[in-house]
């Protein structure tokens, strides 16, 4: 009982105690209503700002939970570095401490990124409020930048400098540390493959001193993420239909410098192609027809390419027949016992959706006509997702952007679509010097600079030069990629050229003149080109012989030269061509409105093949003729001269017509060339960029006006075998033919080593 009176007698002294202090610290969470609010300490925000972020009003009791979404709010409202909320007698006392303003960004030690690079990236700017939360960010944002420049080392330090009336230089301290270079790239799961042809197929890189110019070998994780379908593309293309990649992954060295990239890989088997037919669901196409369309057979080794090509090769008969709105799904089944993949390609009639709207984002140079023109589809267009992909690659093909990314967004109704293009420009103008040495030229020189979006047009001026011991030349071109609005390629161009042919003929020519052509498509990959020509055309001969007659006698001709050149091009790359073929003929015509008459025709067919993994197979076929329909003889310029890199083994000009006596070389009227080439692996890493050829090179040649018992014109075959050598040094492409005639005339003049190398800068 005693204890009980002692314990309630405590309590009361220490509720007596404890009341009292509450008061003076102005305790929050105690009280009656609310009667009044003040703020203290705001400079730049007024009371009423700080006010509308809380959730207590005058009148309102101050609720725990009320109090504390208020302080949180204020907080999150980034004006303030520090706020308290007290109770004064009873009210409340808001008491605030406002963020200071930006007055710079400074970057220091930045040599590799430049300041407005960095600043794109920043989310403090000048005259805002400083906040720690966005200095944060803007670091990370900074060290992802050179991440993706592969310094992975690079450190940020920010530092805050105290300026008066509450502002603030913010300066980031960068040390952009060394590039992270690829020290080794290894697979696990390849057996099909070694590590060495796999790298091959990569765009990452290993780091190597002779690399000074490459920039495969800086680690960047969106290039090995790309790797990734690089590896995919290339096995599926060649029968492995199970592959996959497990894993990929980057390990950093201890000094962070350099990464271990590890592929982890499980190849399969290799599956041949067994049944390919169409299903359709929609009852009025051909499925026979379609079946025709199909790039495979059965036997053949299974390639992801030819499914995608034939799905391409559908799509396009069914939007040309009226079926814009037909859906074309490859279904693949793998039977694992028997190794064959089946594809049931399946037609079925999709959703109607039309093109509601095409937008055109971010380019601020580019006209919107130029892109709008290499799109496959249009406003109020049925919607078609191939041709919406082959834009896309169109667009990327003209090489005005950095960035090209269309995407689609629901429109205003169920059945519509918006297509949106964001695009980032580059720059387009090039400015080039060159020097280059060949055997049979020696030095030579060029200059050359060009617009290839003129004005934000597509257009292209070009004005380049080259000069040579043998050769000076000089040509201005203008040309418009849509003449008239319309899929024509037209251009214009002045030009000079002048030859010596001191060691062939002891002569010189020289052409002068204006040309234009028009250019446009017949079918997917075919195209015609018109052309005309106004030139003058001089032969200069100091040494000039009778014997000759009046073949070499120097002259100064006025020609008019109408023409046109069909090209078809199956290749399935321009630059370095694996696999299909290529056909070009062109015809002009000379007269007769100028001083001279012809018909000439030329013709080139190029047909690539793939076996054996990496050996290239390359066979080619030209042909030639010109003849004067009216008996007259034709000229010096115009006659067809062979030899060098059409018949390797030979000097330039080294085959056919001759006169034995002086040594002149007197062209032809009629040729035949071919070669039969064989890219082989060298057992060298493919980054190096050296290729190796053999080959041998055959042809016929002759016809020629000058009747003189001196002159040899053997309308004979001539054959040469040998090797080639193409590198793509850091300098500048470099190649090197090593030839043996087989066949040749006794006047023909050989040449064992041709060499020829160049560089631009």
């Amino acid at each position: 009982m005693r204890s009980d009176k002692i314990f309630t007698i405590f309590v009361f002294a220490l509720s007596l105690f404890i009341t009292p202090a509450w008061s003076q610290q102005g305790d929050p969470v105690s009280g009656d209503a609310i009667s009044f609010i003040r703020v203290e300490g705001s400079q730049r925000v007024e009371a009423e700002t700080v006010l509308s972020y809380m959730s207590l009003e005058v009148g309102m009791r101050p609720d725990p939970e009320l109090i504390d979404k208020s302080l949180k709010s204020l907080f999150k409202s980034g004006l303030f570095a520090d706020v308290t909320i007290t109770r004064e007698n009873d009210g409340l006392l808001v008491s605030v401490v406002e963020n200071p303003i930006v007055n710079r960004i400074i970057f220091e030690g930045n040599d590799k990124l430049e300041e407005d690079k960095l600043t794109e990236e920043s989310v403090l700017r000048p005259r805002q409020v400083y906040t720690r939360s966005k200095v944060q960010d803007d670091v990370a944002h900074y060290v992802e930048l050179y991440q993706r420049a592969g310094r992975f080392s690079a450190r940020i330090e920010p530092k805050v400098i105290q300026l008066p009336q509450n502002r603030v230089d913010v300066v980031f301290e960068i040390d952009e540390g060394e590039v992270t270079k690829i020290r080794s790239i290894n697979f696990i799961g390849n057996e099909a493959f070694d590590d060495d042809r796999l790298r091959e197929e990569v765009s990452s890189k290993e780091s190597r001193w002779y690399k000074f110019f490459a920039s495969g070998d800086k680690y960047d994780p969106d290039r090995v993420n790309y790797d990734r379908e690089l590896l995919r593309r290339f096995y599926l293309g060649r029968g492995y239909a199970d592959f996959r990649v497990i894993s990929s992954v980057a390990e950093l060295t201890r000094d962070g410098k350099e990464f271990f990239i590890t592929f982890n890989v499980e190849e399969g088997n290799v599956y041949s192609f067994g049944d390919g037919k169409v299903n359709s669901n929609v009852a009025e196409i051909d499925v026979a027809e379609m079946e025709a369309l199909i790039r495979h057979e059965t036997g053949d080794k299974y390639n992801l390419k030819r499914i995608d090509d034939t799905v391409e090769d559908l799509t396009k008969i069914l939007g040309a027949q009226g079926y814009a709105f037909a859906d074309v799904r490859p279904r693949v089944r793998r039977d694992k016992q028997a190794k064959i993949v089946n594809v049931e390609y399946r037609i079925e009639e999709g959703p109607r959706v039309y093109v509601e709207r095409i937008n055109i984002n971010n380019n601020v140079r580019t006209q919107d006509k130029v892109i709008r023109r290499e799109m496959r589809l249009d406003e109020g267009d049925a919607f078609n997702k191939v041709l919406l992909n082959r834009s896309e690659r169109d667009i990327k093909a003209l090489d005005y952007f950095a960035e090209v990314e269309i995407t689609e967004q629901p429109g205003t109704e169920p059945d519509k679509t918006i297509i949106d293009i964001d695009v980032e420009e580059q720059s387009t103008g090039e400015l080039s010097l060159g020097i280059g040495y060949s055997s049979t030229e020696n030095f030579s020189s060029q200059f050359s600079i060009v617009e290839r979006n003129l004005l934000g047009r597509g257009q292209v001026l070009q004005f380049a030069t080259s000069v040579s011991s043998q050769v000076q030349s000089f040509n201005i071109n203008f040309a418009e990629p849509y003449f008239l609005d319309r899929d024509l390629y037209g251009s214009v161009n002045l030009f000079r050229t002048t030859a010596d042919y001191e060691t062939e003929a002891n002569l010189e020519t020289a052409q002068t003149g204006i040309g234009a052509s028009v250019g446009f498509p017949v079918s997917e990959d075919g195209r015609v080109s018109l052309f005309t020509r106004i030139l003058e055309d001089e032969l200069i001969n100091d040494a000039y012989r009778s014997t000759f007659g009046e073949y070499l006698k120097p002259y100064s001709d006025f020609k008019v030269v109408l023409g046109y050149s069909y090209g078809i091009d199956k290749r399935d790359d321009k630059i370095e061509p694996t696999e299909g073929w290529r056909f070009s003929l062109s015809q002009d015509i000379a007269g007769p409105l100028g001083d001279v008459s012809y018909l000439r025709s030329t013709a080139v067919y190029d047909y690539y093949r793939t076996f054996f993994d990496e050996w290239i197979f390359h066979a080619r076929g030209s042909v030639g003729a010109i003849v004067d329909y009216n008996d007259d003889p034709i000229s010096y310029n115009d006659h067809f001269f062979v030899g060098g890199s059409i018949i390797r083994g030979f000097k330039r000009s080294g085959v056919g017509p001759r006169d034995i006596n002086s040594g002149y070389v007197l062209g032809s009227k009629q040729y035949v060339a071919g070669t039969l080439e064989t890219q082989i692996p060298l057992g060298i890493p493919k980054e190096l960029g050296i290729k190796g050829f053999v080959f041998t090179d055959f042809g016929m040649l002759g016809g020629t006006d000058v009747q003189a018992a001196s002159v040899k014109d053997d309308f004979s075959l001539r054959a040469t075998y040998g090797l080639s050598f193409s590198w793509k040094s850091p300098f500048g492409p470099v190649r090197f033919d090593l030839a043996r005639p087989i066949v040749k005339e006794t006047y023909d003049s050989a040449q064992f080593f041709r060499f020829t190398a160049g560089t631009r800068f």
